[in-house]
């Protein structure tokens, strides 16, 4: 998904912060994948478009757009993965053996999530899950 089909700047305003040049080239360098990426791919993204912004505010606009629900992160073979956040929650089965990444939709988790406020009382937000296993072909 494209970030150009949400107004990513309104929801930035509308929480309360600036769309600064350095969030701008963040949000596009994420979107450029076209498919999750690690913080360090971003970072060189970021590098072969503006050299001048540095590590500390690649990462810290990646969590700050994390944090305002702009972009999903999640975490595959131990390292954090980015990419921009869907209008409906989206999930992921990745194979640690071979890699093939597979998507599963949200409402796998409507029982889990009703369990959740039923049973604790606690409203889960539940956007993006990577749940590792195997394969059919790797099992």
């Amino acid at each position: 998904m494209s970030h150009h089909t949400i107004d990513y700047i309104q929801r930035i305003r509308d929480s309360g912060h600036r769309m600064t040049h350095q969030r701008q080239i963040v949000l596009d360098a994420v979107c450029s994948f076209n498919r999750h990426a690690t913080a360090a791919e971003i970072l060189k993204r970021v590098h072969e478009i503006a050299p001048a912004i540095n590590q500390a505010t690649v990462y810290r606009t990646l969590n700050f757009l994390t944090e305002i629900h702009l972009l999903f992160s999640g975490t595959i073979d131990g390292q954090t993965i980015y990419e921009i956040a869907t209008p409906t929650p989206h999930h992921h089965l990745i194979c640690r053996k071979c890699g093939h990444i597979a998507a599963l939709p949200d409402q796998c988790f409507a029982d889990l999530i009703q369990q959740i406020k039923t049973e604790y009382q606690f409203l889960p937000e539940i956007d993006h899950w990577a749940i590792t296993g195997l394969c059919a072909d790797c099992q």
